[in-house]
């Protein structure tokens, strides 16, 4: 039976007229893009959380990223080499925090398996052990693979590092599952946020900002109008690395200038996100307020 206007009423169809009415005058998103607009039209009129809104793109985007997109690149990768002494992985482990690792022979394009950091302290018990005993099937994923079937199989198979090859089967890095869950629950570019003069500063909606740690410095200066210096580094993280004397953790703060960095989100050894925020102008000095 159909409605005037050229509204139909399916059978079973449980909506009433006003709610068909508004459909038909205002259909629903016909693209990701527009879902992704919905979804924040949502959040301005707090239907849903920031946070919701954010995994929901993440999810959405997700489905056209692949393993290339998000892997911790070949040079950047730990590793562990199989006629290492004990106390040297041990060393390494403890340094790097990381559960598991890609164990080489021979060189780093040589991955003969992969060691659980746990596995180690069966070395201590029974040093008698031979490290290869203890090493895991390494499972190589080439650079184009969809990260939904990526994460399909890491859930499948159970194993949460896989290693990505490229076109000609050389290494080209790694994934784990941390990887392709920080794509929904961490930070994730937004396009709807807005952009300073070049991809890599983003405006947030507390009136910080959010650059990434490999912009060019040159980019950095033009959208805060600052004049850091780029006769030795080419990035931000790079100048802000240089400043700390280490690599940059999660959670830690640098001020440069009149701008504050804190470290969002790092990655293979690289600070992937900063938020940064504008310090407040300096007060007068006692002198000045006395004179």
């Amino acid at each position: 039976m159909a409605a005037r206007g050229g509204v139909t009423a399916h059978p079973g169809d449980r909506r009433t007229l006003f709610e068909r009415l508004v459909e038909f005058i205002s259909p629903g998103p016909d693209s990701k893009d527009e879902l992704i607009e919905t979804l924040a039209e949502a959040e301005q009129r707090s239907l849903i959380e920031p946070e919701s809104r954010a995994m929901l793109e993440g999810v959405l985007r997700m489905a056209d990223m692949a393993a290339g997109d998000v892997m911790v690149a070949a040079p950047r990768m730990d590793v562990l080499e199989i006629e290492a002494d004990y106390e040297d992985l041990l060393a390494t482990v403890i340094e790097t925090g990381h559960s598991r690792f890609p164990v080489t022979e021979g060189g780093r394009e040589n991955i003969i398996g992969i060691l659980m950091a746990k596995d180690l302290l069966k070395l201590q018990r029974a040093p008698e052990l031979n490290l290869r005993t203890l090493l895991r099937p390494a499972v190589f994923v080439p650079e184009s693979k969809n990260l939904n079937e990526l994460l399909r199989d890491f859930r499948s198979n159970r194993n949460h590092l896989a290693i990505v090859i490229d076109e000609f089967g050389n290494t080209a890095g790694l994934i784990t599952i941390e990887d392709v869950l920080e794509e929904i629950v961490g930070e994730i570019e937004d396009e709807f946020d807005e952009a300073d003069l070049s991809a890599g500063v983003y405006t947030l909606a507390d009136g910080s900002y959010r650059v990434a740690g490999d912009a060019d410095i040159a980019t950095v200066n033009a959208a805060f109008g600052v004049q850091f210096a780029q006769d030795q580094f080419d990035t931000i993280g790079g100048l802000l690395a240089d400043r700390l004397g280490h690599v940059p953790r999660r959670g830690e703060s640098l001020d440069h200038g009149p701008l504050s960095f804190t470290v969002m989100l790092t990655r293979g050894g690289a600070v992937r996100w900063f938020k940064v925020r504008r310090l407040p102008p300096p007060g007068p000095t006692p002198e000045a307020q006395g004179g």
